[in-house]
This record gives structure tokens, C-alpha cells and sequence, in this order.
């Protein structure tokens, strides 16, 4: 088992490096929209419920994908590097694979922030993202997460034996993807 944790910030193209991954190797793709968005419309006004729910629904398909026969998963996650929680999320996820037997592979991804603001548009982020539709909402979260947190690590800090970072500024996904994919030797 293999577990693919693909970070950085807003519209860097976590989630469709990921699905250009999926069509050259054997991972599945778990974007982080895919539970977000199950309860952001129903628990728009009670965020802790919301929060809870997202949590829950993670928690219970790492438990049941970890202990599978599969190739590997691809987890799609914006990582907070000034928030303490997001450092001990990665950890629990991390162990909870690794305990299985499986091996964790980090890759980070970053682009140039007025190319993000572009991207946080196209057509495959809406349509696979239903909560970015809203673009006017959309990019006020995306600015106001921006000024709040630290959204790509600095250099050294993330001290794993599986890591890359790559710069997509310029790379179209099916680049990205090969190079996670021949990087790490993936079937």
C-alpha cells in the first residue's frame, strides 16, 4: 500500500495532478473536496458541526482504505504549516498507514499566486468542486486564507524520506504527474 499526500496551497492543482496520477498509475484519488463538500451546504451556518463531520468521514475511509488490499490512495490536503493541528493531522494520518505496513510519500506542489487566482476558475476545479462555484466567495476565502497562514513549507522543514516538491507554475498536470510518477517509481 502506498499513500500519496499531495499538498500546498489554493488552486495549485492538488487535486488534478492527482487525477493526472490516477491515469498513469494504479492510485485512487481521495481529494479533500470529496467530503467537504458532502456537508458544506448543509452545515454552512454551524462550521463545528461541519468540521466534525469532514473529520469523521475521513477518519472512518483512511480507517477502511489502510486496511485494504489496494495499490495505494492519493490524499489531497491543504496543509497550514503555522497551524500546530494541521502538523498532528498529517502525523495521525501518516501512522495510521504507516502501522499498516503501508509506505507515505509527500509531495508538495506550489505556483505562482496570481497564476493560483487564475486556476481557482477552470472548469475541471468547478466542476469537481461544487463549494468553488461561488468564485466571488471562492477567492475571498482564497485571499483571506492566504494572509492568515503559511501554505507551502519552508525549505528543510519537511524532514520526510518520501518528499518532492515541484513548482507547476509551468508544468501542466500530465508533467506533474509523471515526474511523481517516475520520481517514485510507480506502477
Amino acid at each position: 500500500m502506498k499513500l500519496f499526500i499531495i499538498f500546498g496551497p489554493h488552486a495549485v492543482g492538488k487535486m488534478t495532478v492527482g487525477q493526472e496520477l490516477t491515469k498513469i498509475t494504479k492510485l485512487k484519488l481521495f481529494h479533500n473536496h470529496m467530503t467537504i463538500d458532502v456537508v458544506s451546504d448543509l452545515f454552512e451556518n454551524i462550521p463545528k458541526e461541519r468540521n466534525r463531520l469532514i473529520n469523521l468521514f475521513r477518519k472512518e475511509i483512511f480507517e477502511a482504505y489502510s486496511k485494504s488490499d489496494e495499490y495505494g490512495m492519493i490524499f489531497t490536503y491543504m496543509w497550514a504549516f503555522d497551524r500546530k493541528e494541521d502538523w498532528e493531522y498529517i502525523d495521525y494520518v501518516e501512522k495510521l498507514f504507516s502501522s499498516r505496513g503501508a509506505q507515505i510519500y509527500f509531495v508538495e506542489l506550489e505556483a505562482d499566486y496570481d497564476l493560483r487566482i487564475e486556476r481557482n476558475k477552470t472548469e475541471n476545479r468547478l466542476l469537481n468542486k461544487p463549494t468553488k462555484r461561488n468564485i466571488e466567495k471562492s477567492e475571498s476565502l482564497f485571499r483571506s486564507l492566504e494572509n492568515t497562514y503559511r501554505l507551502n513549507s519552508f525549505d528543510g522543514e519537511v524532514s520526510k524520506e518520501n518528499y518532492l516538491r515541484i513548482d507547476n507554475s509551468n508544468l501542466r498536470p500530465e508533467e506533474a504527474a509523471l515526474i511523481i510518477k517516475n520520481k517514485f517509481s510507480l506502477i
